[in-house]
């Protein structure tokens, strides 16, 4: 699973979750879904967006873990016989 450490680098750099939204433009909703690992995916601009801003590079924002994805399992509706 790769994880967003927002919260590690505003507070390494005394920033708040509401600068980082006022500074890239990128919406709180996407960002909170990035923090939050509900997001599908993240585009190379808000990322660059996310670096500019924290003054970092990409491999400070994202990091590989040995996590299993929180993701909501699909279930399997059984039919009925005929």
């Amino acid at each position: 699973m790769i994880e967003i450490r927002v919260d590690e680098l505003l507070a390494g750099r005394g920033r708040t979750f509401y600068w980082l939204s006022k500074e890239t433009g990128i919406s709180h909703t996407t960002l909170w879904r990035l923090k939050k690992g509900k997001a599908l995916g993240i585009n190379f601009e808000t990322l660059e967006k996310m670096c500019q801003a924290l003054e970092c590079q990409p491999g400070d924002i994202l990091v590989v873990t040995n996590k299993k994805s929180a993701g909501k399992k699909r279930s399997v509706k059984s039919r009925p016989a005929k």
